[in-house]
């Protein structure tokens, strides 16, 4: 089994709340990794028809199976128990009481914001980074990353990734969304998704997008939300502050599983990336994806946005805390040349001295020092983007 670098992190709140509410995508391993962290705890599946009626319909039963605490899996499927267990945790006052699972974040947290506000611990499990897939002595090359992605299953059962990723998708629009919602466009909204896939690394136009699928903007925006909610897409913010400048307002389009925007696109084989067009944009989202991972998987805030200005100054991340910014530079070649920190130097003299550092992050392997910027490997950047500013 894969080592899960949010265990510390799962552990540790664990020892400070009496809950502890773990979301991520399906098939992200937050299962395993709950079972593995806490293998004293009865475990439940709510998917389970038997245990979600036993919970719905007598909820104090329910709970009184498990007198000290469980794993409870899939928690939004009964939300309503999210009260019981309230009322539970408030007269037992133990930690790590209970671990709740979920796979749809804004739903859960809906609930939970009414329910168990200041009493549990929020964290998210994303598919594989990069950092424990290299612990794991897998494959780090970029076209396999790109191609593979971090779903655990494909790991440990060895499968072929466009296969699992083809089965993926299609049971989560057969499965989840018509759960969700009343989704009848179902070929428009395949469309949506295939040319969302397109646009990652772009800024966010919903209008461009939708007149493409031929829906309205509404629709669109409500199409997005619902792939946020499940963690298929995550919208990148731009850094945004009166400093003189007019300041872009739209986030930037990534997915969380950079392997099903590749086979969304339509490649189904590694070979396929060497010479397409948007193979730059796919290693963008790669590496945004492993630093905002790295700082997940240490419990940190995000605290990541992008740059970018009404004349088309950018720089691809930049990261914030107090009054100190970094800014990271995103090349997809495997060679440096000085074109690649034009931007990045216009951009730190805007800022002046809260530039405490600067890095380009390319394709290579080797690190290098170019006097006040570093230059780091794709396989450092979970490391830089989770490194305190």
């Amino acid at each position: 089994m894969i080592v899960r670098h949010l265990m510390p992190a799962l552990l540790s709140r664990a020892s400070q709340y009496p809950v502890v509410t773990l979301t991520g995508p399906r098939q992200s391993g937050k299962t395993t990794l709950c079972r593995c962290a806490f293998p004293e705890k009865p475990y439940c599946n709510l998917e389970r028809p038997d245990s979600r009626h036993f919970a719905q319909h007598d909820p104090a039963g329910f709970l009184a199976q498990f007198p000290d605490g469980a794993i409870l899996d899939e928690i939004q499927r009964v939300p309503e128990l999210l009260s019981w267990i309230q009322v539970r945790v408030d007269e037992r006052q133990t930690a790590g009481e209970f671990i709740l699972t979920g796979s749809h974040q804004f739903e859960l947290n809906r609930h939970i914001s009414q329910s168990l506000a200041g009493r549990t611990a929020l964290l998210k499990l994303l598919p594989l980074s990069l950092a424990e897939l290299r612990d794991a002595g897998q494959p780090t090359g970029v076209d396999h990353l790109l191609h593979t992605g971090g779903y655990p299953r494909i790991y440990a059962d060895h499968l072929d990734p466009s296969v699992m990723l083809g089965d993926y998708f299609a049971t989560y629009v057969e499965r989840d969304l018509r759960e969700l919602i009343q989704l009848r466009q179902i070929r428009e909204f395949e469309r949506f998704v295939r040319l969302a896939a397109g646009r990652v690394g772009q800024l966010l136009n919903l209008h461009s997008l939708a007149a493409d699928v031929g829906v309205s903007s509404q629709t669109a925006r409500s199409w997005l939300t619902l792939l946020e909610a499940s963690y298929i897409v995550f919208l990148l913010p731009p850094w945004f502050a009166n400093i003189g400048k007019r300041l872009t307002k739209s986030p930037k389009l990534y997915f969380y599983d950079v392997a099903l925007a590749s086979w969304l696109m339509g490649i189904t084989q590694e070979l396929h990336l060497q010479a397409h067009p948007l193979r730059g944009s796919l290693f963008e989202n790669l590496v945004v994806l492993e630093m905002l991972k790295a700082r997940i998987n240490a419990g940190l805030q995000t605290n990541l946005h992008f740059y970018r200005d009404s004349s088309g100054l950018e720089v691809d991340v930049l990261l914030e805390a107090g009054n100190m910014i970094k800014l990271f530079e995103i090349k997809s070649s495997l060679t440096i040349n000085q074109e690649c920190f034009i931007q990045l130097n216009k951009v730190a003299a805007i800022f002046g001295e809260r530039v405490v550092k600067k890095v380009v992050l390319y394709g290579g392997n080797e690190q290098q020092k170019r006097s006040d910027t570093e230059v780091l490997s794709y396989l450092d950047a979970g490391e830089a983007g989770r490194a305190a500013v």
